[in-house]
């Protein structure tokens, strides 16, 4: 059974939208920062989920957070941080 991981997409107006999804492989995410640069410069995030595709303007999202990470990462993300508030 795949790993499910989740990506929480913040907005600006407060509001929120989750998605789940099958844990990306290895050679998934190591496409994955080539996606988000080509997602950000298209100044849109564009989700597919089982019955729909949703489209969401950049300049709508406050900030994305996925959990858990991506195992391979890009160089130049600071890693193993912690939130402290």
């Amino acid at each position: 059974m795949p790993k499910i991981a989740h990506m929480i997409i913040h907005f600006m107006d407060g509001t929120k939208i989750v998605f789940k999804y099958p844990k990306l492989t290895d050679k998934e995410a190591s496409t994955i920062a080539s996606k988000v640069k080509k997602a950000l410069d298209q100044d849109k995030i564009v989700v597919q989920t089982y019955d729909s595709m949703i489209v969401m303007p950049v300049s709508n999202i406050k900030y994305i957070q996925v959990t858990p990470p991506p195992d391979a990462l890009p160089d130049g993300i600071l890693k193993n941080a912690e939130i402290v508030e």
